[in-house]
């Protein structure tokens, strides 16, 4: 259930060698975001469990999420902007409906990610989902 984006990055992953490529990657998908306006970096945004400082603004706009985010880590960057592509422009009754854990498996991710971090992805695939699920 993985949008066009996302599949377009597990296709770049395909063709990437080793774990080191694959982390530039997720790296410069994160340099490529716009960065977060600073009015939006508030306590309400900010996503707790991460071990970088994280902020996520989802949007809604005709029944379609869509979230910003940023974060003053460049690899927490980068997995901002995988998940960016896993759920931007899904419906918002669509989003709990995917399997982060499965989906970013076909990246790797789970096997290359320490401790906090995959802590901290999951946090903010927990905030993605309660947003969504409030909404619906």
């Amino acid at each position: 259930m993985a949008s066009a984006a996302f599949e377009e990055i597990v296709e770049d992953f395909e063709f990437l060698e080793d774990w080191e490529e694959r982390y530039r990657h997720v790296i410069e998908q994160g340099k490529a975001m716009d960065p977060l306006e600073d009015a939006l970096k508030v306590p309400a945004t900010k996503v707790d469990g991460c071990a970088s400082q994280v902020w996520l603004h989802p949007t809604i706009t005709d029944g379609v999420f869509r979230f910003e985010g940023e974060s003053d880590a460049m690899i927490v960057n980068g997995l901002i902007a995988v998940l960016r592509m896993l759920y931007n422009d899904l419906p918002v009754s669509d989003v709990t409906d995917v399997d982060a854990k499965s989906e970013l498996a076909r990246l790797g991710l789970n096997d290359h990610l320490s401790a906090q971090r995959s802590n901290g992805l999951a946090a903010m695939i927990t905030r993605i989902r309660e947003t969504a699920a409030a909404a619906a």
